[in-house]
């Protein structure tokens, strides 16, 4: 069994695809057949289960495929580890990250100071909806990644705070209103968008004993913005993932009482991070803590600490 083995059988249950690996890795698909093959020999289990052109995990390949990354999760902490030690010249880091606060407004003044620090650490970058960035650190997919606090089962660090608001066509009545209470949301349709707090979003109304109408369930922010701007309903969103450019034909309103959002970056196990993940964090760290609730507009922590936005 070989490391390069574990890659490719992780590959192909994330593409679903002999071919689509293959791509991916840059090498023949006979190269990928062979190579699952192989692994099934030595296991004496079927890892995959073939259905014309997809293929899935079988029940033991889904339990060995957790090991699987796991063991590559290690692997590349260990290969990290060498790096340093000849000053971090080479080496790769995973990072996932979720929505417009984590990928627009975060991520690339990080980066930029990340990637004048070490110039050798390849960066690969996962987008998804926060669920998602949860899942891939438990499968240890990704080295690191932004999530919404509070996560208990996973080592975190605070980074950023913005506010929770009420976003609603322009033309509705309650626009007139300087800031909306959760119940004053709970008479129209609902749009929950699924990009990055739609968990957060669903615990506080449960937390006052509230059930929104929820209507409409999007994926993407922008989807959410154009339904609001049609009048489909009213939705809650973090501040800092809005456009910073304003659209006429809907609003955003503070939430009364006020109510934040804490974003920060999650790892599975700090003790086992890679000096890269772990440089990653410091460099995010020292960026600074960002509110912007105070100033009624979003300064990023590029801004903060003189970098290019």
């Amino acid at each position: 069994m070989t490391l390069t083995q574990l890659e490719i059988f992780s590959l192909v249950a994330e593409l679903q695809g002999f071919t689509s690996a293959a791509n991916r890795l840059g090498i023949s698909q006979s190269a990928v057949s062979h190579a699952i093959k192989a692994l099934e020999l030595e296991l004496g289990v079927e890892l995959f289960r073939r259905h014309q052109s997809l293929v899935e995990p079988s029940d033991i390949g889904l339990q060995l495929l957790s090991r699987a990354r796991a063991m590559q999760g290690l692997a590349a902490t260990l290969q990290q580890e060498a790096a340093d030690a000849r000053g971090m010249k080479r080496g790769t880091l995973r990072i996932g990250s979720f929505g417009p606060t984590a990928s627009i407004r975060l991520l690339p003044p990080i980066l930029t100071r990340f990637r004048a620090a070490h110039p050798g650490i390849e960066v690969h970058i996962d987008e998804g909806p926060d669920r998602q960035v949860l899942q891939w650190l438990d499968e240890r997919r990704v080295d690191v990644g932004f999530v919404v606090l509070e996560q208990e089962r996973f080592d975190t660090f605070s980074l950023f705070e913005d506010q929770m608001v009420a976003l609603l066509p322009a033309d509705h009545p309650l626009a007139a209103r300087d800031s909306l209470t959760l119940h004053e949301l709970c008479d129209d349709p609902f749009i929950l968008t699924e990009a990055g707090s739609s968990e957060l979003v669903s615990r506080l109304f449960a937390a006052a004993q509230l059930r929104p109408k929820v209507r409409y369930r999007c994926t993407q922010l922008l989807s959410t913005l154009e339904a609001v701007s049609r009048g489909d309903g009213l939705s809650i969103v973090a501040e800092a993932s809005l456009p910073q450019r304003s659209d006429p034909r809907y609003v955003q309103r503070p939430l009364s009482p006020r109510m934040a959002r804490q974003i920060g970056l999650a790892v599975l196990d700090r003790r086992q991070s890679s000096p890269a993940t772990l440089a990653f964090i410091d460099v995010a760290q020292s960026l600074g803590n960002v509110s912007i609730i105070e100033q009624g507009h979003l300064s990023s922590i590029a801004s903060l600490a003189g970098l290019p936005a």
